[in-house]
């Protein structure tokens, strides 16, 4: 006859347990975590001068005109702040990286689209171009971000102004920003006219154009 508790010991050993919960989040196929965050980028490191600098909206815009912020009218614009993992294309992800500026849903408020558009393209110093989902752009954490981890942004991270959209590859996620162009059909930036997918999910792992497919992206 077996022992009471050890029939107790049994029944409790045949109760499951809920798994742990994991200590990280999943990363994107293809992926692994760093540190650091390395500088990347095309071309030279634009200088800053407050008294010209100027943030654009243009094209589509509801109003049908463009909207101008200079650097102390865009300071002066509600705040925001995030934390975000940052997945670059080259294949490494920094976790947790904490941005602070300005909500690109809070621009879109400030200078509303019209009804037609469907994609952005941002534009940053020297003609550096991506080109964007209107959806995506507008996110809850999109963001035109100003600072990272509590301090101004570098020259070479994006200083002083830098989209942020934690749901596409960082290439996406364009230094420099200085306009905004509303587009009521879609078109290719800077690195998506050199071989890189359009759509840029790193979840679907959409690393090159070759991958695209159909109604992925405009023809190359």
């Amino acid at each position: 006859m077996r022992h009471p508790e050890s029939s107790a010991r049994t029944r409790a050993a045949a109760v499951q347990q809920p798994p742990a919960a994991s200590a990280e989040p999943a990363l994107p196929p293809g992926q692994y975590v760093q540190a650091g965050c390395p500088v990347l980028h095309y071309g030279p490191v634009p200088a800053f001068h407050p008294d010209t600098w100027d943030l654009r909206v243009l094209g589509a815009t509801a109003s049908g005109r463009e909207h101008r912020w200079t650097w102390a009218e865009l300071a002066a614009l509600p705040r925001s702040a995030m934390v975000a993992d940052f997945h670059c294309v080259t294949k490494f992800t920094v976790r947790g990286i904490a941005w602070e500026g300005i909500a690109t849903a809070a621009l879109l408020r400030a200078a509303p689209p019209a009804g037609t558009v469907t994609h952005v393209m941002v534009w940053a110093d020297f003609g550096y171009s991506a080109n964007l989902r209107i959806e995506d752009f507008a996110a809850d954490d999109s963001m035109l971000a100003t600072h990272r981890d509590g301090a101004e942004l570098t020259p070479e991270h994006g200083y002083p102004v830098r989209l942020v959209v934690p749901s596409r590859y960082a290439w996406k996620s364009v230094k420099w920003v200085r306009a905004v162009e509303y587009l009521t059909c879609d078109r290719r930036g800077f690195w998506e006219e050199r071989g890189y997918h359009n759509a840029a999910d790193p979840w679907r792992e959409q690393r090159y154009s070759y991958q695209e497919l159909p109604g992925e992206g405009p023809p190359l």
